[in-house]
């Protein structure tokens, strides 16, 4: 119950805010989903690897996060590829099953269970599930209905590739970023969280509850909530490391689907309900999962 108290229900009051105001006002959710996109993203990855140290541990996360979304990935495509399903499906299924909430919800949650040590791998382990999402995410949002070459391209154009670009060379060169463009990166920066997640809400206000296609979430929720942890601990076991970042890794993959996924689906239409619908019933089922995780975790 205070996990849900302290974490999960100031996550799902930033939904309801946003779905509240979707049919209120009845806003422009692919403008938003714009802004956030090519402006708030790109500087949220500045401010992050600004500021990260760059170590063997952060190795140990890439090799980790690499092996465990390329498995995901594999699964979903033998899934769709036995079910029948469409490009612009099985791109929809991968966005909501092999992207993490690892920040505005894995991060916190790694910060109550274990503290500011295992809060630091935490932050580490954000940059580089969204450098994944910038690179991966995008691409298969603009495959859904427009082709690999388009996809390709999309993923070139997109502004928070070149802000990763430009956020390494900082770091390798220990180029000093003047005070006065930190503080618009600083100001801009947080603004991308509870942004994209006031968008999933919006998103969810355009949902027909009538048809959900329960088969399809149902299968997320399986590879999303229990095939991906169990899937983090034999990469573990296979690659051992420090044990406390061992316990950040196993719970961040048993997070429900990163709300970032719905803005990439909306602004690509590529199955925007499927992907909202499965964040939110992911993001629902997790409440138990989660808590489930961290007994089993210790």
């Amino acid at each position: 119950m205070t996990i849900f108290i302290q974490v999960v229900l100031p996550v799902l009051l930033i939904f309801l805010a946003g779905y509240g105001l979707q049919r209120w006002k009845r806003l422009d959710i692919k403008a938003l989903s714009t802004a956030a996109l090519y402006i708030f993203t790109p500087m949220l990855v500045i401010q992050t690897f600004y500021r990260t140290d760059l170590d063997k541990q952060y190795l140990n996360m890439l090799i980790f996060s690499m092996i465990l979304l390329l498995v995901l990935i594999l699964i979903c495509k033998i899934y769709c590829y036995f079910r029948k399903y469409d490009c612009s499906t099985e791109s929809g299924l991968i966005l909501a099953t092999a992207f993490m909430n690892s920040g505005n919800y894995g991060a916190p949650i790694v910060l109550f269970a274990y503290g500011e040590e295992a809060f630091v791998y935490a932050v580490s382990l954000l940059v580089l599930h969204a450098v994944l999402m910038n690179f991966f995410g995008i691409y298969y949002a603009a495959r859904g209905n427009e082709g690999g070459k388009t996809a390709l391209k999309a993923v070139i154009e997109m502004p928070a590739t070149y802000a990763v670009l430009i956020a390494i060379l900082i770091k390798v060169w220990d180029i000093q970023i003047p005070d006065n463009l930190m503080s618009a990166v600083d100001l801009l920066g947080p603004v991308t969280i509870p942004l994209v997640m006031l968008i999933l809400g919006m998103q969810l206000a355009e949902i027909n509850l009538s048809k959900l296609q329960w088969e399809k979430i149902s299968m997320a929720v399986i590879i999303r909530l229990f095939l991906s942890p169990a899937i983090a601990v034999g990469i573990i076991w296979l690659m051992p490391m420090d044990p406390v970042l061992a316990k950040v890794l196993i719970l961040t993959a048993a997070m429900p689907s990163a709300a970032n996924t719905v803005i990439f689906a909306v602004q690509y239409e590529t199955e925007p309900d499927l992907v909202s619908s499965i964040t939110l019933i992911t993001t629902l089922c997790s409440i138990f999962t989660v808590t489930i995780m961290l007994f089993l975790l210790g």
